[in-house]
């Protein structure tokens, strides 16, 4: 545990326990720097609480994320395959749990609030339903006169009114600073002050591993070659640089070396242009953040590789004629389950149906479906479809 100066280790033993409350601010004073979100300068939660002595805020946020039965759920959904393909591509929580590490290593590299960065990016996929964008796109469509569906938007709902983890009140209290970080995903292209810098970062590093792990994953079952994905210049310089390093790889080696890279240069590539813009600019607030037309990024050249590496793989990989497959299998049973539910609104669980009253049958049962992994969603169809046509 990190002390004031006048507490010696050797009377760590003694130390009052709401010492660590005031080392918060002084370890943050001494680490970050001034256009970071200071964890003491947090707006505070929707339903006040006492605060602890041994956590800060965004540390308690990060912890509540993790212990919510959404988060849990993750494991259970899909990122781009399913798990019938196989187990060593990613699910939406190993692509969370990347996105993490990524954008944790950033912020402290650019002296930002790793915990808060830390809880952003844990809780950025959390609203996702089964089947991924297939998934959202089906729900979408069933509540398309009511409001749409968007995983973005879902992640406040579950975080402020779906989870129940407290007698007091909905939701996982979060600060306010999770849940405007969530908002700003959901209209990118919205006017008016700019997101935080520790939520700009998630961003950058959700895309830098989707990117990463989309072509890992990809190679790995064989749907492409390294050799046609060399044809993208992204993909192409890096391999370049891993062969310049190591002449003689290939199979499993090249293709997680050449991962590597890419990871690499592009943490490198964000470093590089952030690092050189936040040197320059003497930012002293986030209130200047937030006046600023900056937004975080890749630099012009790796934005253009980018966006050609996911035109490669939005059609070579996402339009793969087995992802399109499962891609209508899922949509046609989720609606067909929405209809269901919306029809005999008592076989949803007794929560859903008291919210049903709240929010109206058919928002409550894309809520419900929307919390469902893979496999429980298509056990439900499998269970309620044979009684249907029975």
């Amino acid at each position: 545990m990190f002390l004031p100066k006048s507490i010696s280790a050797d009377d760590r033993s003694t130390a009052q326990p709401d010492l660590h409350l005031a080392t918060i601010a002084e370890r943050e004073r001494a680490i970050l720097a001034p256009y970071a979100q200071h964890t003491l300068d947090s707006v505070g939660r929707r339903h006040a609480e006492p605060t602890q002595d041994y956590r800060g805020a965004y540390q308690r946020d990060r912890d509540r994320i993790i212990h919510s039965a959404a988060f849990r759920r993750l494991s259970g959904k899909m990122q781009v395959f399913t798990g019938d393909m196989g187990d060593y591509h990613r699910t939406r929580l190993t692509h969370t749990h990347e996105v993490a590490s990524i954008a944790r290593t950033v912020a402290r590299a650019l002296r930002l609030n790793e915990d808060l960065v830390e809880a952003l990016a844990l809780f950025h996929d959390i609203g996702h339903p089964p089947f991924g964008h297939a998934g959202e796109d089906a729900l979408h469509e069933c509540v398309a006169n009511e409001g749409g569906f968007s995983h973005n938007k879902q992640a406040i709902v579950i975080a402020t009114e779906l989870e129940r983890r407290y007698a007091e009140y909905p939701g996982l209290n979060l600060s306010q600073e999770i849940l405007d970080g969530q908002q700003s995903r959901t209209d990118k292209q919205r006017k008016g002050n700019a997101p935080l810098l520790e939520v700009q970062l998630v961003d950058c590093a959700d895309s830098m591993t989707y990117d990463a792990h989309d072509t890992d994953d990809a190679v790995k079952l064989g749907w492409v070659s390294i050799e046609e994905l060399a044809k993208v210049s992204l993909i192409r310089d890096a391999l370049a640089e891993v062969r310049r390093k190591h002449a003689n790889l290939s199979g499993d080696l090249l293709r997680k070396a050449l991962v590597h890279q890419l990871l690499d240069s592009q943490v490198r590539n964000i470093l590089s242009v952030a690092g050189a813009f936040l040197a320059e600019c003497h930012w002293q607030s986030t209130a200047e953040v937030k006046e600023s037309s900056f937004r975080m990024g890749p630099s012009q050249e790796i934005k253009e590789q980018k966006a050609e590496l996911e035109k490669f793989l939005y059609r070579e990989v996402y339009r793969h004629p087995r992802i399109l497959t499962v891609r209508a299998e899922a949509q046609s049973r989720l609606k067909e389950l929405w209809t269901i539910y919306c029809a005999e609104p008592g076989l949803l669980p007794p929560h859903f149906r008291s919210r049903a009253e709240v929010v109206g049958i058919a928002r409550s049962v894309v809520d419900y479906l929307a919390g469902m992994t893979d496999r429980f969603c298509f056990q439900r169809y499998e269970e309620l479809s044979t009684r249907t046509r029975g």
